[in-house]
């Protein structure tokens, strides 16, 4: 019980670092603010459509994914999407665990961006 415990409150407090926003409310962060975006798809997916000034980081490269996110500004918010949602949420939540004090999720993806 207490592992269950353990678990829970950890998943709890990176969950108030980790927002999902609606469409409207991240193109606009992200439009009207020079802001950290990543977009956390493969290079082939990204090469096929981004949002504008995203930088690619592929979260299936786990090794290369947490240096890259080393280099940034933790103190500063992370704007993430992927073609769907899934592999952008569970970045989230690691990003926030280690250290991230705020990460922006698009919710749905890119395939609601569009």
């Amino acid at each position: 019980m207490s592992l269950f415990n353990t678990l829970f409150r950890s998943r709890s407090a990176t969950s108030d670092n980790v927002e999902v926003l609606e469409v409207e409310d991240f193109k606009k962060a992200v439009h009207m603010n020079k802001v950290q975006l990543v977009d956390v798809r493969t290079y082939r997916e990204f090469k096929g459509g981004h949002i504008a000034r995203a930088l690619n980081i592929d979260y299936f490269k786990r090794e290369a994914f947490f240096q890259e996110f080393e280099k940034m500004d933790k103190t500063k918010p992370v704007y993430l999407y992927c073609r769907s949602g899934n592999r952008s949420n569970n970045a989230a939540h690691q990003l926030a665990a280690r250290g991230f004090e705020k990460v922006y999720d698009l919710k749905g993806g890119i395939l609601r961006w569009k």
